[in-house]
């Protein structure tokens, strides 16, 4: 879970080989990043020292806090989005200023990271000139850091004068927060822009994503009849829950592991004669012997999707699957939408263009 980050910025790759192809106000903004590079990768190991895991609150407005320092100093309106306390979430950072000149832009990063509070803590560590590791270095403090650093350049040479733009840092990204409150507002505020251009790294500081595979998790649970294990597959007893949730997780396998662009993945699994899972803190407990024979298993996971076609025809392929169960067995699954798919787009390309 160690994520590195080439320490130069993405605005500058490769532009001192084209120099002779750029114009004087876009080598004033390269030198503007290149003179601020010491002060972006100080703020880069302030922000990865912290904890900000999607459940770590106060981690996370933390990092929200020193972002919005950051966006106060080069003329930004920054506010901060609560969040219902239920939600126990942190909220969001927004950081905008209005103009009537060019497009208006939506410009996407977030706070939060996949690490939980009992987690051992990796700090940031420089491992050579170019390359550090830490929790978030690169997903997506590096890319928080890039687009301020951007915008900082731009402001010291005068080019964001008139201009829309609004930054807007999501708390929650890695798990939203339930309720259609955790993204109101971010849609909201979408939907008034032109253009939108997300900061988390895709294949490396050369390239952009004009597409990103839509996220949604899914939930199974299974159910048998609890015996001794002596008396596993007898027809009055069954199979069990665990051959029944190994049955359904192994022909979700075989049937669309192999589908391009989609992917799925069982990422915790609980069973025994006694199982607890708390799905707000991603959090299994179980108890049992060997000897018995598992009444009920919990099993969580991930299924990624590039249209809302290809998620819907699979969750009717897993629902069968579900639905086809072993002696004395008996199983159900449930969705939850997390974020749509978002395939390619003339105007995405028409944006990779300008971009490159």
């Amino acid at each position: 879970m160690r994520k590195q980050l080439t320490l130069a910025c993405a605005l500058a790759c490769g532009f001192t080989a084209n120099a002779q192809k750029l114009t004087a106000t876009e080598q004033k903004i390269i030198a503007s990043v290149k003179q601020n590079m010491p002060q972006s990768e100080k703020l880069l190991v302030q922000l990865v020292n912290i904890n900000s895991g999607t459940l770590n609150q106060k981690g996370v407005q933390e990092v929200g806090a020193i972002l919005r320092k950051e966006f106060d100093a080069i003329g930004f309106k920054t506010e901060w989005v609560a969040m219902p306390p239920a939600m126990q979430r942190a909220g969001h950072l927004v950081a905008q200023r209005k103009g009537k000149k060019g497009k208006k832009l939506f410009l996407i990063g977030h706070l939060d990271t996949v690490f939980e509070l009992d987690m051992p803590f990796t700090k940031y560590t420089q491992l050579n000139d170019s390359t550090a590791t830490g929790q978030g270095v690169n997903d997506m403090k590096g890319g928080d850091v890039v687009l301020l650093a951007a915008l900082q350049a731009l402001q010291q040479n005068g080019l964001l004068d008139n201009t829309t733009i609004t930054a807007y840092f999501t708390g929650d990204e890695e798990r939203k927060g339930e309720g259609e409150a955790s993204r109101a507002d971010f849609i909201a505020k979408a939907k008034e822009s032109d253009v939108a251009l997300a900061f988390e790294s895709a294949a490396g500081l050369h390239s952009v994503a004009t597409a990103r595979r839509g996220s949604s998790s899914w939930q199974l649970k299974t159910y048998g009849q609890a015996g001794h294990s002596s008396t596993i597959f007898k027809p009055n007893v069954g199979y069990g829950a665990i051959f029944e949730s190994a049955r359904i997780l192994n022909e979700f396998r075989e049937k669309l592991s192999q589908e391009q662009y989609l992917t799925f993945n069982p990422g915790l699994i609980v069973g025994g004669s006694e199982v607890r899972y708390d799905a707000s803190k991603a959090h299994g407990e179980v108890a049992g012997k060997t000897n018995i024979i598992s009444p009920e298993v919990a099993v969580a996971g991930d299924l990624r999707f590039l249209t809302e076609k290809q998620k819907d025809d699979a969750r009717t392929k897993m629902r069968e699957i579900v639905a086809r169960n072993l002696p004395n067995t008996r199983a159900e699954i449930t969705f939850t939408d997390n974020l749509p798919g978002m395939p390619p787009t003339p105007g995405n390309q028409k944006l990779a263009a300008l971009a490159d």
